[in-house]
């Protein structure tokens, strides 16, 4: 598999997963731009790979999403691949969660996801090419103890990713809308 000449963008890229993806994409001969709220690990992401871009980004500024996306746009000269990885958690048991718990993961996992691919979406159709990869989680479908939050998060992404992919199959001749259930391991195994 070769990717040269791919544009990507990976929000969250400073985690576990993101870094593992974002490694994965340059053995491949992409160019990618990673984002992350913390610029001390961007920068050491940067100087574990050099040909990485990176970008301080906070995705829960909603406001200024689509500013951010024509900004990658002009860094990497386009964008062929979206991957939005970047979320949160605030574990708590459902009757001991704030309002401000569940609110903040949603923002950030949720709306910030639907939000990067619809501006995203709108470079898609206008190029009629492009993918987008939304990560979830397997307990998006199960649930899990503590995180009604972000399990609630996860199976609205994989949701959206569906609809998304009803709705703009047609009109976007290469696009590929999935949400990938994922965990460390398997990321690192590609």
């Amino acid at each position: 598999m070769n990717f040269e000449g791919k544009k990507i963008l990976v929000t969250g890229a400073t985690g576990g997963i993101g870094g593992a993806i974002v490694k994965k994409f340059l053995s491949l001969n992409a160019s990618v731009l990673g984002t992350g709220t913390n610029l001390e690990k961007l920068n050491l992401l940067k100087n574990e790979f050099p040909s990485l871009l990176t970008e301080q980004f906070d995705i829960s500024k909603h406001e200024k999403i689509e500013e951010f996306i024509e900004k990658v746009f002009s860094s990497l000269g386009g964008l062929d691949i979206l991957v939005n990885n970047a979320g949160i958690t605030k574990d708590n048991l459902s009757l001991r969660m704030s309002q401000t718990e569940w609110q903040q993961v949603i923002d950030i996992n949720l709306t910030s996801t639907f939000l990067l691919c619809n501006f995203f979406l709108k470079k898609m159709i206008k190029n009629k090419y492009g993918k987008i990869v939304n990560i979830t989680s397997v307990v998006g479908h199960t649930g899990n103890l503590g995180q009604s939050n972000y399990t609630a998060s996860k199976a609205g992404i994989v949701a959206m990713s569906k609809s998304l992919a009803i709705e703009y199959a047609k009109t976007v001749s290469y696009t590929h809308l999935r949400a990938h259930e994922t965990s460390l391991h398997l990321v690192c195994r590609l």
